[in-house]
């Protein structure tokens, strides 16, 4: 399956406070909130949630095309994504600009506050899912981006009929209702965490029940909403299901772990998968994230992602198709 990863690309910038945000912040004074943070470290690391999800498909075994506007600076990941069998030729530099950066303090309890800027991402609406259309992808994940660029793709996926992920997330703030529901009107599935599809539900009135996917009986579409430690639940027009986690070996940094979870899955479904199963691949993945630092500081084969997989879980041999690939 050809897959196509629109969304940001970025330069993750990880901090750590020792503290609890919480202890610092005045509930009668929020309305002049000032507070800085002295942090014990800080790391540079390649981020953006295009490429890491992309960089978990790659790990088992997918050859996933990044659909992304980048800065001058980005040559070195291009080198580093290629090397691990990301395609980046949709991978264009806007001359002058940096690629975009994410600044996240991340406390104790794992409570993170975060600044983003877009830098070239502010340009992605100059790329076009038209310049595919004589080798169009087979399915298209509308992540966060520039709005403008989000509204474009959803707007191209349709008058194109291509199958589209829509994955607001982190630019529900930034979209109209309107905005959203257009989105979900031709959306193949839906990505969120369980706060964001809260959010979605209070601005569009769209319910697992009444997701417009499930109108279109050629289409087996399904949702994805992911409760942190407490799984995952997926919906389709007929079931429910719930995913638990995998529990990790250790905590180290919450960073990017949604990301994993979406390679998981989506790796499951390119290969033909049952919707539990995928959800499962989630769930590990996203473990494997929880337990490095970084969005991609994770790493390994697929033959010791279905070891693992099998100590939890029986895929009664469903996982072998990954065992050919980098196994």
């Amino acid at each position: 399956m050809k897959i196509l990863l629109s969304g940001s690309v970025a330069f993750d910038y990880l901090m750590t406070f020792p503290g609890y945000f919480r202890d610092h912040l005045l509930p009668d004074r929020l309305d002049c909130i000032s507070l800085s943070f002295l942090v014990d470290s800080m790391v540079r690391m390649r981020g953006g949630i295009a490429p890491n999800i992309a960089y978990t498909l790659a790990l088992l075994g997918e050859r996933p095309r990044l659909w992304a506007t980048v800065g001058e600076d980005f040559e070195e990941y291009r080198q580093w994504l290629e090397s691990m069998g990301v395609d980046t030729s949709g991978a264009r530099v806007i001359p002058g600009e940096y690629t975009a950066s994410f600044f996240v303090n991340t406390d104790r309890m794992n409570a993170q506050i975060a600044s983003f800027y877009p830098g070239a991402m502010a340009y992605a609406a100059r790329l076009s899912l038209r310049e595919l259309a004589s080798d169009p992808p087979d399915l298209v994940l509308i992540s966060p981006n520039d709005p403008g660029a989000m509204n474009l793709y959803v707007e191209e996926c349709q008058v194109m009929q291509l199958p589209y992920i829509f994955d607001p997330s982190q630019q529900i703030v930034r979209m109209t209702s309107e905005e959203l529901q257009k989105g979900m009107d031709g959306a193949l599935a839906l990505f969120l965490n369980e706060y964001e599809f809260a959010l979605v539900e209070k601005m569009t009135g769209v319910k697992p029940v009444n997701f417009p996917g499930f109108s279109h009986p050629d289409r087996q579409a399904f949702i994805v909403v992911t409760r942190g430690e407490k799984g995952t639940t997926i919906y389709t027009r007929q079931n429910e299901y719930s995913i638990p986690i995998v529990p990790p070996v250790q905590i180290v940094d919450p960073t990017g772990v949604g990301d994993a979870f979406r390679g998981g899955f989506l790796t499951g479904y390119a290969r033909g998968m049952d919707f539990e199963t995928c959800g499962r691949m989630g769930s590990l993945a996203a473990s494997y994230c929880l337990e490095q630092r970084g969005p991609q500081g994770h790493s390994f084969t697929p033959r010791e992602f279905v070891a693992r997989y099998r100590q939890h879980f029986d895929d009664q041999g469903r996982l072998d198709v990954l065992l050919g690939e980098k196994g």
